[in-house]
Protein backbone atom coordinates (compact mmCIF):
# COMPACT_ATOMS: atom_id res chain seq x y z
CA UNK A 1 0.00 0.00 0.00
CA UNK A 2 2.96 2.32 0.50
CA UNK A 3 4.02 5.05 -1.87
CA UNK A 4 7.73 5.64 -2.54
CA UNK A 5 9.21 8.04 -0.02
CA UNK A 6 6.18 7.97 2.29
CA UNK A 7 7.12 6.86 5.82
CA UNK A 8 3.46 7.39 6.84
CA UNK A 9 0.45 6.53 4.73
CA UNK A 10 -3.19 6.57 5.78
CA UNK A 11 -6.09 5.38 3.66
CA UNK A 12 -9.79 5.82 4.42
CA UNK A 13 -9.38 5.73 8.20
CA UNK A 14 -12.56 5.74 10.26
CA UNK A 15 -12.92 5.98 14.03
CA UNK A 16 -15.92 6.42 16.32
CA UNK A 17 -16.40 6.49 20.09
CA UNK A 18 -19.73 5.36 21.55
CA UNK A 19 -21.17 5.45 18.03
CA UNK A 20 -20.14 9.07 17.58
CA UNK A 21 -18.03 9.43 14.40
CA UNK A 22 -14.70 11.20 14.92
CA UNK A 23 -12.77 10.33 11.75
CA UNK A 24 -14.71 9.69 8.56
CA UNK A 25 -12.44 8.37 5.85
CA UNK A 26 -9.22 10.37 6.35
CA UNK A 27 -6.47 9.73 3.79
CA UNK A 28 -3.00 11.22 3.35
CA UNK A 29 0.63 10.32 2.73
CA UNK A 30 3.54 12.00 4.48
CA UNK A 31 6.63 12.38 2.32
CA UNK A 32 10.08 12.03 3.83
CA UNK A 33 11.49 15.45 4.71
CA UNK A 34 8.03 16.96 5.25
CA UNK A 35 6.42 18.36 8.39
CA UNK A 36 2.63 18.20 8.30
CA UNK A 37 0.58 20.31 10.73
CA UNK A 38 -2.85 18.80 11.41
CA UNK A 39 -5.16 21.54 12.60
CA UNK A 40 -8.79 21.88 13.57
CA UNK A 41 -11.17 22.92 16.29
CA UNK A 42 -11.61 21.32 19.69
CA UNK A 43 -12.85 17.74 19.55
CA UNK A 44 -12.29 17.30 15.82
CA UNK A 45 -10.13 14.20 16.26
CA UNK A 46 -6.62 15.59 15.72
CA UNK A 47 -5.06 13.67 18.60
CA UNK A 48 -7.08 10.56 17.75
CA UNK A 49 -5.64 10.65 14.23
CA UNK A 50 -2.11 11.14 15.55
CA UNK A 51 -2.43 8.19 17.93
CA UNK A 52 -3.77 5.98 15.14
CA UNK A 53 -0.88 6.92 12.86
CA UNK A 54 1.61 6.21 15.67
CA UNK A 55 0.04 2.82 16.34
CA UNK A 56 -1.20 3.76 19.81
CA UNK A 57 -4.85 3.40 18.80
CA UNK A 58 -6.52 1.15 16.23
CA UNK A 59 -8.87 2.52 13.57
CA UNK A 60 -12.33 1.02 13.14
CA UNK A 61 -11.70 0.77 9.40
CA UNK A 62 -9.07 1.79 6.88
CA UNK A 63 -5.35 1.19 6.47
CA UNK A 64 -2.32 2.71 8.19
CA UNK A 65 1.28 2.06 7.16
CA UNK A 66 4.59 3.05 8.74
CA UNK A 67 7.66 2.76 6.52
CA UNK A 68 5.70 0.71 3.97
CA UNK A 69 4.34 -1.82 6.50
CA UNK A 70 0.69 -1.97 7.50
CA UNK A 71 0.24 -1.57 11.25
CA UNK A 72 -3.54 -1.46 11.63
CA UNK A 73 -3.75 -5.27 11.73
CA UNK A 74 -0.50 -5.91 13.66
CA UNK A 75 -0.28 -7.32 17.15
CA UNK A 76 1.33 -5.05 19.74
CA UNK A 77 4.56 -7.03 19.98
CA UNK A 78 4.96 -6.99 16.20
CA UNK A 79 4.89 -3.20 16.16
CA UNK A 80 7.84 -2.61 18.50
CA UNK A 81 10.49 -2.54 15.77
CA UNK A 82 8.53 0.03 13.78
CA UNK A 83 7.74 2.10 16.87
CA UNK A 84 11.45 2.41 17.63
CA UNK A 85 11.82 4.28 14.34
CA UNK A 86 9.40 6.96 15.55
CA UNK A 87 9.21 9.40 18.46
CA UNK A 88 6.08 10.70 20.19
CA UNK A 89 5.85 13.97 22.13
CA UNK A 90 2.75 13.87 24.32
CA UNK A 91 0.70 16.99 25.01
CA UNK A 92 1.46 16.94 28.73
CA UNK A 93 5.04 15.69 28.20
CA UNK A 94 4.07 12.47 30.08
CA UNK A 95 7.29 12.40 32.10
CA UNK A 96 7.76 9.86 34.89
CA UNK A 97 7.34 11.94 38.05
CA UNK A 98 9.63 9.75 40.16
CA UNK A 99 12.50 9.76 37.65
CA UNK A 100 15.07 12.51 37.17
CA UNK A 101 15.40 14.39 33.89
CA UNK A 102 18.36 12.17 32.99
CA UNK A 103 16.46 8.95 33.70
CA UNK A 104 13.38 10.16 31.80
CA UNK A 105 15.41 10.83 28.67
CA UNK A 106 17.50 7.68 29.10
CA UNK A 107 14.43 5.46 29.56
CA UNK A 108 13.94 4.50 25.86
CA UNK A 109 17.65 3.75 25.50
CA UNK A 110 17.63 1.45 28.54
CA UNK A 111 14.46 -0.31 27.34
CA UNK A 112 15.28 -0.74 23.66
CA UNK A 113 19.06 -0.72 23.18
CA UNK A 114 22.15 -2.44 24.56
CA UNK A 115 24.19 0.76 24.75
CA UNK A 116 26.71 1.07 27.55
CA UNK A 117 26.13 3.51 30.40
CA UNK A 118 28.79 5.78 28.93
CA UNK A 119 27.10 5.84 25.52
CA UNK A 120 23.68 6.41 27.11
CA UNK A 121 25.09 9.28 29.16
CA UNK A 122 26.70 10.88 26.10
CA UNK A 123 23.51 10.65 24.07
CA UNK A 124 21.26 11.95 26.86
CA UNK A 125 23.57 14.92 27.42
CA UNK A 126 23.68 15.61 23.68
CA UNK A 127 19.90 15.80 23.39
CA UNK A 128 19.42 17.75 26.62
CA UNK A 129 21.88 20.31 25.26
CA UNK A 130 20.04 20.31 21.94
CA UNK A 131 16.78 21.31 23.66
CA UNK A 132 18.55 23.93 25.76
CA UNK A 133 18.59 22.07 29.08
CA UNK A 134 22.21 21.16 29.86
CA UNK A 135 22.97 20.53 33.52
CA UNK A 136 19.40 19.51 34.44
CA UNK A 137 20.17 15.78 34.86
CA UNK A 138 19.24 15.47 38.52
CA UNK A 139 16.08 17.56 38.55
CA UNK A 140 12.70 15.92 39.02
CA UNK A 141 9.77 16.91 36.76
CA UNK A 142 8.10 18.74 39.68
CA UNK A 143 11.01 21.20 39.70
CA UNK A 144 10.57 22.07 36.01
CA UNK A 145 8.47 24.77 34.39
CA UNK A 146 5.88 23.76 31.80
CA UNK A 147 8.18 24.78 28.97
CA UNK A 148 11.08 22.80 30.43
CA UNK A 149 8.92 19.69 30.79
CA UNK A 150 7.90 20.00 27.13
CA UNK A 151 11.55 20.23 26.11
CA UNK A 152 12.49 17.19 28.19
CA UNK A 153 9.66 15.34 26.47
CA UNK A 154 11.08 16.37 23.10
CA UNK A 155 14.57 15.21 24.12
CA UNK A 156 13.15 11.83 25.16
CA UNK A 157 11.31 11.48 21.85
CA UNK A 158 14.49 12.26 19.90
CA UNK A 159 17.01 10.24 21.91
CA UNK A 160 16.39 7.08 19.85
CA UNK A 161 17.15 9.17 16.74
CA UNK A 162 13.78 8.45 15.09
CA UNK A 163 12.99 8.85 11.42
CA UNK A 164 9.57 10.41 12.11
CA UNK A 165 8.40 12.39 15.15
CA UNK A 166 4.78 12.89 16.22
CA UNK A 167 4.00 16.04 18.24
CA UNK A 168 0.69 16.35 20.09
CA UNK A 169 -0.06 20.03 20.81
CA UNK A 170 3.54 20.90 21.77
CA UNK A 171 2.73 24.53 22.61
CA UNK A 172 -0.55 23.93 24.43
CA UNK A 173 -0.75 25.34 27.94
CA UNK A 174 2.43 27.38 27.63
CA UNK A 175 2.78 31.11 28.14
CA UNK A 176 3.71 33.06 24.97
CA UNK A 177 7.43 33.14 25.78
CA UNK A 178 7.72 29.40 26.34
CA UNK A 179 5.46 28.66 23.38
CA UNK A 180 7.80 30.69 21.20
CA UNK A 181 10.85 28.85 22.58
CA UNK A 182 9.30 25.46 21.84
CA UNK A 183 8.23 26.62 18.37
CA UNK A 184 11.73 27.83 17.55
CA UNK A 185 13.21 24.58 18.89
CA UNK A 186 10.98 22.39 16.70
CA UNK A 187 11.75 24.54 13.67
CA UNK A 188 15.49 24.19 14.42
CA UNK A 189 15.25 20.40 14.80
CA UNK A 190 14.35 20.09 11.14
CA UNK A 191 17.91 21.02 10.20
CA UNK A 192 19.69 17.71 10.66
CA UNK A 193 17.92 16.14 13.65
CA UNK A 194 14.57 14.95 12.29
CA UNK A 195 13.10 16.52 9.18
CA UNK A 196 9.92 14.41 9.00
CA UNK A 197 7.08 15.01 11.43
CA UNK A 198 3.36 15.29 12.06
CA UNK A 199 2.35 18.08 14.42
CA UNK A 200 -1.13 18.36 15.90
CA UNK A 201 -1.87 21.95 16.87
CA UNK A 202 -4.51 24.67 16.95
CA UNK A 203 -1.80 27.38 16.97
CA UNK A 204 -1.80 28.87 13.49
CA UNK A 205 1.35 30.97 13.99
CA UNK A 206 3.25 27.91 15.24
CA UNK A 207 2.03 25.77 12.34
CA UNK A 208 3.17 28.33 9.80
CA UNK A 209 6.59 28.46 11.48
CA UNK A 210 7.30 24.71 11.41
CA UNK A 211 5.19 23.10 8.69
CA UNK A 212 5.62 22.52 4.96
CA UNK A 213 2.07 21.24 4.68
CA UNK A 214 -1.07 22.01 6.66
CA UNK A 215 -4.29 19.99 6.85
CA UNK A 216 -7.51 21.34 8.35
CA UNK A 217 -9.61 18.61 9.99
CA UNK A 218 -13.33 19.35 10.12
CA UNK A 219 -16.27 16.99 10.64
CA UNK A 220 -14.07 13.94 10.40
CA UNK A 221 -12.35 14.80 7.12
CA UNK A 222 -9.66 17.12 5.80
CA UNK A 223 -11.35 20.26 4.53
CA UNK A 224 -8.16 21.12 2.66
CA UNK A 225 -4.46 20.23 2.54
CA UNK A 226 -1.65 22.39 1.19
CA UNK A 227 1.28 24.62 1.95
CA UNK A 228 0.65 27.39 4.48
CA UNK A 229 0.30 29.85 1.60
CA UNK A 230 -2.17 27.58 -0.19
CA UNK A 231 -4.23 27.13 2.98
CA UNK A 232 -4.36 30.91 3.40
CA UNK A 233 -5.81 31.13 -0.14
CA UNK A 234 -8.15 28.15 0.25
CA UNK A 235 -11.64 28.52 -1.16
CA UNK A 236 -13.03 26.13 1.47
CA UNK A 237 -15.57 27.89 3.67
CA UNK A 238 -14.60 25.71 6.64
CA UNK A 239 -10.89 26.50 6.21
CA UNK A 240 -11.61 30.21 6.10
CA UNK A 241 -13.76 29.91 9.23
CA UNK A 242 -10.87 28.15 10.96
CA UNK A 243 -8.39 30.80 9.87
CA UNK A 244 -10.75 33.48 11.17
CA UNK A 245 -10.73 31.78 14.57
CA UNK A 246 -14.35 30.61 14.49
CA UNK A 247 -13.51 26.90 14.78
CA UNK A 248 -10.43 27.07 17.00
CA UNK A 249 -10.13 26.40 20.72
CA UNK A 250 -10.53 29.42 22.95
Amino acid sequence: MSAPGSPVEVREVWKAFEQKPVLCGVSFALAKGTTLAVMGGSGTGKTVLLRIVAGLLRPDAGQVALFGTRIDTMREEQMLALRRRTGFVFQGAALFDSLSVFENVAFPLREHTSLSLGDITDRVHRFLSLVGLPGTDGLLPAALSGGMRKRVGIARALVMEPEVVFFDEPTAGLDPTNARLVSELIAKLRAGVCDTAIVVTHDLEFAEMVADQMAILHQGRFADVGTPAEIRRSTSHDVQRFLAGELRES
